[in-house]
């Protein structure tokens, strides 16, 4: 019968502590879990074989005896056996094995070989065998983390909003806060995977990502926007209705006003999220238009301008 090595199995040495080996074992008994891998013969037989290895490997008494025996594991429990009946403690089995007269006596006694299993049946009598998977099957997993992304505009984050999600057939209704940012992630806790066995569902991290907008750029809750002003305007000063995010505003412009000027609206940015009723402030940036195509009389007024100046 071919040796299987357990620690390779979970992919573990042999100096992996109980931890390690507890660890090891659950990662692989959850990605290879017949509840998770439905008609997957090479994944059941997989689990079947991760469930063995931890019985061994877990037991402190039964990785002693694995150690001890080494490739001869096959046999160890028969001539052990033998020992007790003959009372002899002292030949034919060593680091070497068996010696061939003693392995013929205990087959020729009616200890077939065919009663071995793998590893875990010879020397601890089964129960992960190929009747089920009985200890791998009550232990619970929690369900798998799902991921999803959700592409909105500026303006759906502007207020605190309610959506419907289809995923896998399942409808999620969730809430957005006011003010979530571009990349951010938040967690539904309990609307991913179903748990096996009884485990807990996994959660849901949903992914926003929020398109640029065409008339504001947004830096947490502050908003940065540009408004025009004629030269005469700027030159001369005046009133100015500008845009805000959600409506107008009517404001003064200083006589002398230099092109790139900026101004600040406070409260009149973004809505900081989580903290309701407080926004951040609106930045304008001024661009003076210099006038094309003047007539000739305009070109002559500049002119006397320039000279007065």
């Amino acid at each position: 019968m071919k040796y299987i090595d357990y620690y390779k199995t979970l992919g573990l040495d042999k100096s992996a502590s109980t931890a390690e080996i507890k660890k090891a074992y659950r990662k692989l008994a959850r990605k290879y879990h017949p509840d998770i891998n439905p008609n997957d013969a090479d994944a059941k037989q997989k689990f079947q074989l991760i469930n063995e290895a931890n019985e061994v490997l877990s037991d402190p008494e039964k990785r002693k005896k694995y150690d001890k025996y080494g490739k001869d594991w096959e046999h160890a429990e028969a001539y052990e056996k033998a020992q007790k009946e003959r009372g002899n403690k002292g030949d034919g089995f060593n680091q070497g094995g068996f010696s061939e007269g003693n392995y013929e006596r205990y087959t020729s006694s009616g200890f077939d070989e065919s009663d071995f299993s793998d590893f875990f049946n010879t020397m601890f009598g089964g129960g992960a065998g190929a009747g089920g998977f009985s200890r791998g099957r009550s232990v619970k997993f929690r369900g798998q983390d799902l991921n999803a992304s959700l592409n909105l505009s500026l303006n759906d984050v502007y207020t605190t909003q309610k959506q419907v999600l289809n995923l896998n057939g399942k409808s999620i209704r969730i809430t957005i806060p006011a003010g979530v940012e571009n990349g951010q992630t938040i967690k539904i806790k309990g609307h991913g995977g179903v748990g096996v066995n009884g485990g807990p569902n996994g959660d849901l991290y949903i992914t926003f990502n929020i398109a640029p907008d065409d008339n504001f750029k947004r830096d947490a809750a502050n908003l940065y926007t540009e408004h025009y002003i004629d030269l005469y305007t700027a030159v001369l000063g005046g009133e100015v209705i500008v845009n805000t995010f959600k409506d107008k505003v009517k404001l003064t412009v200083k006589p002398g006003t230099q092109n790139e000027t900026k101004v600040r609206l406070k409260g009149k940015g973004f809505p900081v999220y989580k903290r309701d009723g407080e926004f951040g402030d609106l930045y304008i940036t001024y661009k003076v238009r210099i006038p094309t195509n003047l007539t000739p009389e305009q070109k002559e007024l500049f002119v006397k301008l320039s000279k007065l100046d």
